[in-house]
């Protein structure tokens, strides 16, 4: 990029010319209200607030059910009482049947596509071969109302239709029973977010119990019934409800469970219970069970049961976990409205990891999530090893890091990855027992609305941990290469319908985030818009919509650019500074003028031929007679009329005029283009002759007329050298090349190899000598 110098005339200073372009104006700053968002109206305001009639439904729930260790089956009884708090009339209701999943006759595994491999892992192998054979999903062996009579309903796949008797009017609530079975799958071979890991050195087994039982799908009034059947992708869409879960397990394991334990004597030792005490008050972690204990309890099994009875108020899903390899600790941590008891299960597989990191971690979330959102509001906040890496319901989470085991020596390692990876999935998953197990999202329809705020917040939380927390997402400049690719879909797509599935749901909306807080908005205000925001959907469930409206109302800044080039499009940001124009004032007088035009002139290049012609014996210096007025004088000489002129024009300017003439700063105007199309505010350094160096922010808007190309006048008494666009990368910015005034190299390495010349032949590998097996 050159410097163009320019002399500006008294009365002009500047016209910035915009490009004309032949195609259609788009118009990057169109309100969403005329063509992306729906009417606002009693159940959901223009502001971004539930409506003075928002309603949402109810569902609560008493289950018993029995884990059979012997053949990792489970068998249960529900008794559903279900609310209609809608205005409308329900004919029918509809209950989701995850675990149907798993048939292989099932959506999910039938849409499944492949290319023609050739090669599969072992594991693969086995995770396909078990999907044709074992025995998954629901036997449903009653569905009653609560007097006993049998009640209609139609299974279709994923879903359950219960064809009601009497219709449900509004205000009205039904009860009924739902009695199951099914086979537990095994986590790492179906890759389910629940199921059982087999321990080989001690013959024990660990579960992870999810989506298993039949759950009340969601009814809202946006979407109706939210039945959309379960892919794999999208995940769950709830009602809150209060329960009552009555666990029967082997007599020698630990669970963990949503919700409140209710019969603490009835399962625990009275060494047990009071450790919990002191728990609660302890500024460290303290054993329920040791490692000691666990391990003992691992060696033998029982034939005797115990029940655990839980009970869990205001919660959308229940989980919980069992096994006789659980090491469990706990840390109270009391601050405003939240007083909870942290806890960790695991087994010693997990150590030395697990007893350092993960209470902690939990400890570590709540403190800064609620810092951003609210306060916590359950009693208990579990974070579970096991098979699942990583998975979250109300009040427990499941979250799979683990040291491994050297073969040769039998000690345990962990790496770097390993340990951050643990905090950060932990740190993850007990944000989402906020978003969206209490701001409850459709996350059937929209992944994002969980898993982008989420990983929004987690970043914010590692960046507490440590300084330079190693943060897979959240920085720009992790994003820029998903946003420069081309198999994407915009944010703003089904759960289902996503490409790149971890960029798009999680990485893409929490950097946005992260910049809107960051460079669009600032701190202050974009804490308090997101405050607001968790405040008014803490237990309802709002749309993004109503995310997009509120922060825009909290916080008084117009963000439709943001929201339709962020989450409806996939441009990218990438600004080019294309040219920097130098201007200075034309004072109008002759004697400076001239000589300026003159000095201009002479910095141009002499022609080729020119110089080839230096040493030309010129007709004019053979005979100087032909020489007259215009060999000793150009247009560069001043002249009485041009004194005269400048006379006459002093006699017509007032005193502040005269001044403007003698003004002396530089006028620089900076061409920009934009390549990616996503517009966003021009970050500028400007480093100047002196060594001094000034930091510019302008706001997005100056793209508002002209999305494609902008110019900027900056007005400086000091003389610049070099202009470099977002030089904090705040932006995501994907082509940073472009971003200097003058152009810079830009530096890459050359890797050298030594070619390996020697062939693999047929006679080597025949001369071979066979190992034997101690070899081997």
């Amino acid at each position: 990029m050159k410097l163009y110098n320019y002399a500006l005339t008294a009365t002009v200073l500047l016209a910035t010319s915009q490009a004309s372009h032949a195609q259609a104006f788009e118009d990057k700053f169109r309100q969403l209200n005329d063509d992306k968002f729906r009417s606002p109206n009693v159940y959901r305001t223009a502001s971004g607030a539930p409506g003075h009639e928002y309603w949402q439904q109810e569902a609560d729930y008493h289950i018993k059910v029995q884990l059979d260790d012997e053949n990792q089956s489970i068998t249960a009884q529900s008794t559903i009482t279900y609310t209609n708090n809608s205005p409308d009339t329900l004919r029918y209701l509809w209950v989701q049947l995850d675990q149907n999943r798993f048939r292989k006759d099932s959506i999910g595994p039938q849409s499944d596509s492949t290319s023609k491999p050739e090669r599969i892992s072992f594991s693969r192998m086995e995770s396909m071969m078990t999907q044709e054979s074992f025995p998954a999903g629901y036997e449903l062996t009653e569905i009653s109302y609560d007097n006993g009579d049998p009640l209609a309903h139609y299974v279709n796949d994923t879903m359950l239709r219960l064809d009601l008797d009497e219709p449900l009017e509004s205000g009205e609530s039904v009860t009924f029973n739902i009695n199951w079975a099914f086979n537990i799958i095994e986590a790492d071979v179906l890759g389910g977010r629940g199921g059982y890991e087999y321990f080989e050195d001690d013959g024990n087994y660990l579960y992870e119990m999810a989506q298993w039982f039949p759950r009340m799908a969601a009814y809202y009034d946006v979407e109706g019934w939210q039945n959309k059947q379960f892919i794999g992708n999208g995940e769950f869409a709830l009602e809150f409800g209060d329960y009552r879960v009555e666990i029967t397990v082997p007599a020698d394991h630990i669970v963990a469970s949503t919700g409140v334990l209710q019969n603490p004597k009835d399962v625990l030792t009275s060494t047990q219970r009071q450790r919990l005490e002191v728990a609660r008050s302890s500024d460290e972690p303290v054993k329920i069970v040791t490692q000691d204990e666990a391990l003992e309890n691992e060696k033998e099994g029982t034939n005797d049961t115990k029940t655990w009875i839980f009970e869990a108020d205001k919660v959308r899903d229940f989980a919980w976990a069992s096994s006789r390899k659980f090491i469990w600790d706990a840390q109270g941590y009391k601050k405003n409205d939240t007083d909870v008891l942290a806890m960790s299960f695991y087994p010693a597989e997990g150590n030395p990891l697990w007893e350092r990191y993960s209470t902690a971690s939990i400890i570590h979330t709540i403190e800064h999530y609620n810092d951003y959102s609210f306060d916590y509001p359950y009693p208990v906040a579990i974070s579970v090893n096991g098979p699942v890496g990583g998975m979250e319901y109300p009040m427990i989470t499941f979250n799979g890091p683990r040291p491994y085991v050297d073969e040769d020596t039998g000690n345990k390692y962990y790496s770097e990855r390993t340990k951050y990876g643990l905090i950060s999935v932990i740190i993850h998953e007990i944000g989402h027992i906020y978003f969206p197990m209490i701001v409850n999202t459709d996350e059937r329809q929209w992944t994002w609305m969980d898993e982008g705020i989420n990983t929004y917040l987690q970043f914010l939380a590692e960046q507490k941990w440590e300084k330079d927390y190693p943060s897979w997402r959240g920085e720009p400049r992790n994003i820029t290469s998903y946003m420069a690719s081309a198999n994407q879909m915009p944010i703003m797509t089904n759960s289902e319908s996503i490409l790149q599935f971890g960029n798009n749901a999680y990485g893409k909306p929490a950097t946005a985030l992260n910049i809107l807080r960051e460079t669009i908005v600032g701190r202050e205000l974009f804490d308090f818009a997101f405050r607001e925001y968790a405040y008014r959907w803490k237990f309802k469930r709002p749309t993004p919509e109503d995310l997009f409206r509120t922060l825009e109302d909290a916080s008084g800044v117009d963000l439709d650019w943001f929201w339709r080039g962020w989450f409806y499009s996939t441009d990218h940001v990438d600004i080019a500074l294309d040219n920097v124009h130098l201007l200075t004032i034309n004072t109008q007088d002759p004697e400076i003028e001239k000589a300026w035009q003159q000095e201009q002139k002479e910095q141009e290049p002499t022609s080729l031929t020119t110089k080839r012609n230096a040493d030309v014996n010129y007709k004019i210096h053979q005979q100087p007679h032909l020489a007259d007025f215009y060999n000793e004088h150009d247009e560069f000489t001043v002249t009485n009329a041009d004194r005269n002129e400048y006379s006459e024009l002093l006699k017509g300017l007032s005193d502040e005029q005269k001044e403007m003439l003698k003004n002396g700063s530089n006028f620089y105007v900076l061409d920009f283009s934009n390549q990616g199309g996503l517009v966003m505010p021009i970050l500028l350094d400007l480093h100047y002759e002196d060594g001094s160096k000034e930091h510019v922010r302008i706001p997005a808007e100056i793209w508002r007329r002209s999305p494609e190309q902008v110019s900027k006048l900056l007005i400086r008494d000091k003389t610049l050298t070099q202009v470099v666009v977002d030089p904090n990368w705040e932006t995501a910015d994907v082509d940073t090349t472009n971003n200097y005034w003058p152009a810079r190299a830009i530096p890459s390495r050359i890797e050298l190899f030594k070619r390996d010349d020697r062939k693999d032949s047929l006679m080597e590998r025949y001369d071979e000598k066979l190992k034997s097996d101690d070899e081997s």
